[in-house]
């Protein structure tokens, strides 16, 4: 004969204060995995919305960064009449040669400053990219005139509409923001090519060349043509590709955070065993008087391990509520590839949300299997003695 559920319900509300103290602490222990599962998805999503599939990014040979690359405008003029690369409206290739460096913002938070992408391209550079202007106007070129992604704005006073930012030989005036959807281009600043390259002296080293190519199979033979051409030393990388290889700045966070939520979720299973300890210890006369009444020893042990169970479902429940007004906060973590800040949003997805609901069940059987056996083991005369 089973116990009924609602017998297990029952004393989990008849015993209001630990079963909420137990259950809170379960739910800091899922809120520690969730929020950093929650920061990694939404470095990701922000990776992997950069790029786009027809994308190609031409490099120095053996570098690992735009930011530690020298292309030169002659080699892209070269590249740029490559069978393969695709047309715009005006006839000419879809191709872009940039200047990526590297300048530092203040914030409150951080007065010595972060370090941010300064991204120098033509006009056409943008288009490629299909960023769309919230605010304000583009650069007008050979001008000191800068726009900034919308995820540094309300980050950084230098980088609002109107403000002016310091570097090269001069200031800069901030004349539009940018938004690019959940891209890393919301984390970077764009300027005038050939201005940036004269402030930053470098005519004649750029750091790279984007290409669009007119088909997949387009993709693959300019991969294989540049990379075999004996006239140039250059990498070529599809663009996805080089921001999917980002998320390695993620790794030690989220190797942090899983060591935290392990460690706590060791002292929530034993909160949670000392609780149904406690409840054994307090209610041998129930257990006696349920083998009085027919109740077999595998159905006292499945009622205790399920009142458990049903504890560290509430922790879990409560973990994700408290880890729900993460969701679309916006953050920054540096970038061990760009060497510079990436912004991005917590996401807190249904999937996650679904992962700490079963790692807080995992605590509930780990926490409630040796009081649940303890249970089942009693001897009737033994417990009725407690009475």
């Amino acid at each position: 004969m089973a116990v009924p559920i609602s017998y297990s319900i029952r004393n989990l509300t008849a015993r209001k204060t630990s079963t909420l103290m137990t259950a809170l602490g379960i739910g800091l222990t899922v809120a520690v995995l969730l929020s950093i599962m929650a920061m990694v998805e939404g470095l990701r999503t922000s990776l992997e919305a950069s790029g786009h599939p027809l994308h190609l990014l031409v490099v120095r040979k053996g570098a690992t960064a735009e930011l530690n690359s020298i292309v030169s405008p002659t080699t892209f003029h070269e590249l740029r009449t490559k069978p393969g690369i695709a047309r715009g409206e005006d006839g000419q290739p879809l191709a872009s040669l940039e200047l990526v460096t590297v300048i530092v913002l203040e914030n409150p938070g951080n007065p010595q400053g972060i370090n941010i992408t300064l991204r120098g391209l033509a006009p056409v550079g943008f288009a490629m990219r299909g960023i769309r202007l919230a605010e304000g106007r583009m650069f007008e070129p050979g001008r000191r005139e800068v726009v900034v992604g919308r995820g540094l704005v309300n980050r950084y006073p230098a980088a609002r509409p109107g403000g002016v930012m310091r570097f090269g030989r001069g200031e800069w005036r901030v004349v539009g923001v940018m938004d690019a959807g959940n891209s890393a281009a919301n984390s970077e600043i764009f300027a005038d090519l050939y201005q940036l390259a004269s402030d930053q002296n470098r005519p004649d080293a750029m750091s790279s060349v984007l290409l669009r190519a007119i088909d997949a199979a387009a993709a693959r033979a300019l991969v294989n043509d540049i990379q075999t051409d004996a006239r140039f030393n250059n990498d070529v990388i599809p663009e996805q590709q080089y921001y999917a290889m980002q998320t390695s700045s993620a790794t030690p966070v989220r190797s942090v955070g899983m060591l935290v939520a392990l460690i706590m979720a060791v002292g929530s299973s034993f909160a949670a065993m000392n609780t149904m300890y406690a409840a054994v210890a307090r209610r041998a006369a129930e257990i006696g008087t349920l083998r009085v009444l027919g109740f077999s020893r595998a159905s006292i042990l499945f009622s205790f391990f399920l009142e458990s169970l049903f504890l560290c479902l509430l922790g879990g429940a409560l973990g994700c509520l408290m880890v729900l007004p993460l969701n679309n906060l916006q953050t920054g973590i540096g970038s061990f590839v760009t060497f510079s800040e990436i912004v991005f949003e917590f996401r807190v997805t249904p999937a996650i949300m679904a992962t700490g609901v079963v790692f807080s069940l995992i605590i509930g059987v780990f926490g409630g299997l040796f009081p649940a056996w303890s249970a089942s083991r009693k001897e009737i005369l033994q417990a009725l003695r407690q009475v």
